[in-house]
């Protein structure tokens, strides 16, 4: 199979399903803002050296392509059987943001994202998550989108905040208040 198609080089693509539709559409701006944030979480992931968050992000993965693929999808002319986002899995992230955010001192402030390298990977990768999460939501308003994939992406979001919090504690490095009265 050859990568190259020339198929979009009029700028369009194809869904899952056989419609093309120009390469800015809304499914494609949602569905390629998914995979954009699991390349991010690819590099939290390798940057990593905790087994259990290596194995975690590799979870989250998976079900961001099975997001992926759903937002790819032309319901009405696709005839494959596409993998379902696991509803459960949202209660694991919840999980893991309750057990992590007991470990961590209690948050009275924003904080600057920064103060490690996967802390500041992982900030990058939440505003991507919640650019995903904006697309998605617009993608909603012209088509029925599967509500678990919204609940998924925003409390994927909260969890890259807490873990981002994590990391900076994990490795002793500072965590940075926002302040409102610093000037130039």
């Amino acid at each position: 199979m050859k990568i190259y198609t020339k198929k979009g080089d009029k700028g369009t693509t194809t869904l899952i399903g056989g419609t093309r539709v120009p390469k800015n559409h809304l499914k494609i701006e949602a569905y390629g803002t998914v995979d954009e944030l699991n390349s991010w979480l690819g590099v939290i992931k390798d940057a990593s050296n905790q087994m259990f968050y290596k194995t975690f992000i590799e979870d989250i993965q998976n079900q961001l392509f099975n997001i992926g693929s759903l937002l790819a999808e032309d319901k009405e002319n696709s005839k494959m059987q596409l993998p379902e986002v696991n509803e459960q899995f949202i209660e694991v992230i919840e999980k893991n943001i309750d057990h992590l955010d007991s470990i961590l001192p209690p948050l009275k402030n924003f904080v600057l994202p920064g103060g490690h390298i996967i802390n500041s990977y992982t900030h990058v990768a939440r505003c991507v998550c919640r650019r995903a999460e904006r697309n998605v939501v617009a993608l909603s308003q012209y088509e029925e989108v599967n509500p678990i994939i919204l609940q998924f992406l925003n409390r994927l979001s909260d969890w890259l905040f807490v873990y981002a919090r994590f990391i900076a504690y994990a490795h002793n490095a500072p965590e940075t208040l926002w302040n409102t009265k610093k000037s130039i």
